[in-house]
């Protein structure tokens, strides 16, 4: 019965995989200390490069209503393999359909057996 649920998982992650059309790079900010001057300061570090992924969008209509309209705003998730490692915060630069755009993670990654998920946000500036 285990053996029948881990091909049966596998199976599902094979399939979801098959529709990952993006490839991101995961950029966070570490402390770096120059070898020249030993001086340390915060830079933007690549951490993984290349990783498969999917976006996902969806149109979220907002409970605040103006004098105009209902405001609406666009959430965005990220599908990847559940074997990344990403922290909260990192920087993801993402390319999928000929577009690339630079995300935030906003929290902890939901991980199943198959793939995580990761809300994002647009990328402005490092807090």
């Amino acid at each position: 019965m285990i053996k029948a649920m881990q091909a049966a998982q596998k199976a599902a992650r094979k399939a979801i995989e098959s529709t990952y059309t993006g490839v991101m790079t995961v950029s966070e900010r570490q402390s770096v200390k120059d070898p020249n001057t030993h001086i340390t300061s915060t830079k933007e570090v690549v951490v993984l490069e290349n990783q498969p992924c999917k976006l996902s969008f969806e149109t979220i209509a907002a409970t605040v209503q103006t004098d105009t309209a209902a405001a609406l705003s666009q959430g965005v998730k990220v599908f990847l393999s559940p074997d990344v490692s990403i922290k909260a915060g990192s920087k993801l630069t993402v390319t999928q359909n000929g577009v690339t755009t630079a995300y935030k993670s906003s929290g902890v990654p939901a991980v199943y057996p198959t793939h995580q998920e990761i809300i994002l946000t647009l990328f402005e500036r490092w807090a």
